[in-house]
């Protein structure tokens, strides 16, 4: 082996790394949509996170990111210590599915169907279909698929550079010993877990022994215990993601290297044993492509089945490796590490802004319930406190959510979710503008309570009329938002146009009473700004229709939608009708 094989070698193993980061990128962007499937089904039940896990990490091939998006989930609080411990084992049967993709290189038959079964006999043809999707397509789920093709070529690709620059490696004395050193167990051990902690992937560096497999130096006695090693190796990620997590998250990390190390050290210890008390044959065989594929499964499936039935004594261990703090934690809603997974990142961003949402639309009903019947004193400061409170976590989670977003659009997402960030961006911005209207009709409240004013009989009448028809686009608006309701949606607008000529009566008749000397200047002054809340108010709950009607529609052009609901059809116009004769002025 000469330095243009080292070099060959280092190429083969650059592409082989690109070729997977980049097939599983956009394994996990084109399977978006399937990953929120997968962990909206996930439940207490082993079994099912168990399958999760095993799901999660199949699409995406690689189980250090699967952990590191399990420990992202605890410390935001969508996923339990016992849920993740059942993912975490199913993240490491999943992650053998690499091994056995890479096996089929090793299919040797002069049969031409069975031949091209060989990756470097399909590579090609997958490489050309790739190409043509990702420069020629502009859908985007065609070009994600154009790179999974891309990624697995380049994978492929560098796989067999890497077993032809190690193949001369066969007839070289050295590398010989070295092998031969590491059937001693613990050594082997070590090497895989050395090599999998320096590059963060068990697929990767069980790639790379199939690599080195080729030579036909590497025994079955030297290959099992590195594979053993490099389960070991693979809990690197997870430990360093869960630094400055909450202590659950701590304790999902713990989970999966107390879950590798304990496995490892049962299972190499009954593999030290077969080799004193059996004289096994096989474990001096050259291993094959195959043999190691099978001997990655068997060994992930032995330590699940040996600590599946163990989760409950798991959860209680880890409780004890990392305590509980003296002070109380609280999650973080929305964690970074997710970023790694997007589909997921913007999963937790619809739940947030969920909560966000609801709790604006509980704030403004609050304050115009106080408004409408404040007789309570004893109930007034709780109200107060309560809405104050709304406002400023709708501050909170719109800071939050905002800057996530922002991170969010720039990873490599795909256009629609690009799109739907972009609408939660919007949508943010307008509730939590709802919120401030609730605090500000709040204390236009506490001012006529300060200097003793009220309204006439008729004006309570009227802010009856208009507070129930707030309340109802509120609702409109809220639920076309929450599930993407574009019949709710399409109500909002009709409405707002009826809340618009509402508030102009209502200026009319509020100008006529004090002519009558009825109301005084200073009431008027209030009257007008409770007015420009609520129809500011209604303004936003179009905003809110409006951004849902373009994401069904694919435009997002919110004051063309608008333009061409009004001037749209008669269902506008009988909506209109309708909301007018229900909130009217007429007793």
């Amino acid at each position: 082996m000469d330095i243009f094989d080292v070099l060959t070698l280092i190429g083969g193993l650059s592409l082989f790394l690109f070729g997977m980061n980049i097939m599983g990128q956009s394994l996990e962007r084109r399977a978006g949509g399937n990953l929120r499937l997968l962990l909206g089904k996930l439940t207490t039940n082993k079994a099912a996170g168990l399958l999760t896990g095993l799901g999660v990490t199949a699409v995406i091939q690689s189980s250090s990111a699967t952990t590191v998006m399990v420990v992202g989930f605890v410390n935001s609080g969508l996923m339990t210590l016992k849920q993740a411990i059942n993912v975490i084992m199913g993240a490491n049967i999943g992650t053998t599915v690499t091994a056995w993709v890479l096996s089929l290189a090793g299919i040797e038959s002069g049969n031409v169907f069975v031949s091209l079964l060989k990756p470097s006999s399909f590579t090609p043809v997958l490489a050309l279909i790739g190409i043509i999707f990702y420069m020629f397509c502009r859908n985007d789920e065609k070009k994600d698929t154009g790179m999974i093709l891309l990624g697995f070529a380049t994978l492929m690709f560098g796989m067999e550079t890497m077993s032809g620059a190690v193949s001369g490696l066969r007839s070289v004395p050295w590398f010989q010993s070295l092998f031969i050193m590491f059937q001693n167990p613990i050594l082997g051990v070590l090497a895989g877990a050395i090599l999998t902690a320096v590059i963060q992937s068990s697929s990767a560096s069980v790639g790379i022994l199939q690599a080195l497999a080729v030579t036909g130096r590497v025994s079955y006695g030297a290959a099992i215990p590195i594979i053993m090693g490099q389960n070991i190796g693979t809990c690197v990620t997870a430990m360093i993601s869960s630094v400055g997590a909450n202590k659950n998250a701590k304790r999902a990390a713990m989970v999966h290297l107390s879950f590798n190390v304990i496995g490892t050290v049962v299972w190499i210890t009954v593999f030290c044993l077969i080799k004193v008390f059996f004289s096994l044959t096989l474990l001096e065989e050259p291993a094959s492509l195959f043999g190691i594929a099978v001997a990655h499964s068997v060994f992930n499936l032995l330590c699940t089945v040996l600590i599946l039935p163990l989760s409950g004594f798991f959860e209680r261990l880890v409780n004890r490796l990392v305590p509980d703090a003296k002070q109380p934690e609280v999650h973080s809603e929305l964690d970074e590490r997710l970023l790694s997974t997007p589909a997921i990142a913007l999963e937790r961003c619809h739940k947030v802004a969920a909560d966000m949402a609801q709790i604006a639309v509980d704030a403004l009903k609050e304050s115009v319930a106080y408004l409408l019947h404040n007789d309570s004193l004893e109930m007034a400061g709780s109200v107060c406190k309560n809405i104050r409170e709304r406002e400023e976590k709708t501050d909170y989670y719109e800071d939050i959510l905002g800057t996530y977003l922002v991170k969010l659009s720039a990873k490599q997402i795909s256009r629609a979710d690009s799109a739907e960030a972009a609408k939660l961006l919007k949508m943010i911005g307008d509730f939590e503008r709802i919120s401030d209207h609730a605090v500000n009709i709040l204390e236009s409240e506490e001012e006529m309570q300060e200097k003793g004013l009220a309204f006439t009989a008729d004006a309570v009448f009227e802010l009856q009329v208009i507070g129930g028809a707030v309340n109802e686009i509120l609702d409109l608006s809220l639920t076309a938002f929450l599930y993407d309701d574009l019949e709710a949606a399409s109500k909002v607008e009709p409405l707002e146009q009826v809340i618009d000529q509402l508030k102009e009566q209502m200026r009319t008749r509020h100008i006529l009473r004090m002519q009558q000397g009825l109301c005084s200047i200073d009431v008027g002054f209030i009257w007008s700004d409770l007015l420009t809340n609520l129809e500011r108010t209604a303004d936003h709950c179009s905003n809110i229709a409006g951004c849902v009607i373009d994401m069904a529609h694919q435009n997002m052009n919110i004051h063309e939608s608008l333009r061409s609901i009004r001037n749209d059809s008669e269902d506008f116009q009988q909506k209109y009708r309708a909301y007018a004769s229900k909130y009217s002025f007429v007793r």
